[in-house]
């Protein structure tokens, strides 16, 4: 082996890793923000390491498009979870919280503060 072939995969085996336990956070945490804490901490690294796999392993000039990909997901995974939570929030899943800030608001979406 090459050391081009040791190091994807070497990205290629810890990307995976860190997909399933992003998969394994979402199956085993107690509440809705532990999930997304979970999922979404772990999601973004795992494809980093898994495009940049790919990459080392088959470097070609459409290898742009990969980083198209990592830039897609980091913008849209953080907006996702937090519309998830919100959404959990409002419709009053997961565990009670110590101090509700958005309770004391109520649901004015759309509304300025």
């Amino acid at each position: 082996m090459t050391g081009q072939e040791v190091l994807a995969s070497v990205l290629l085996l810890g990307g995976a890793l860190l997909a399933v336990l992003a998969a394994l956070g979402l199956l085993r945490l107690p509440d809705v923000g532990a999930r997304l804490q979970a999922a979404t901490l772990l999601q973004l690294p795992g494809l980093v390491a898994l495009v940049a796999g790919a990459a080392v392993l088959v470097p070609t000039a459409d290898s742009w498009k990969l980083v198209l990909v990592v830039a897609f997901q980091a913008v849209t995974a953080p907006v996702l979870s937090h519309l998830i939570g919100r959404a959990a929030h409002r419709a009053g899943v997961g565990e009670p919280l110590v101090r509700d800030e958005l309770g004391a608001r109520g649901d004015r979406s759309g509304e300025e503060a």
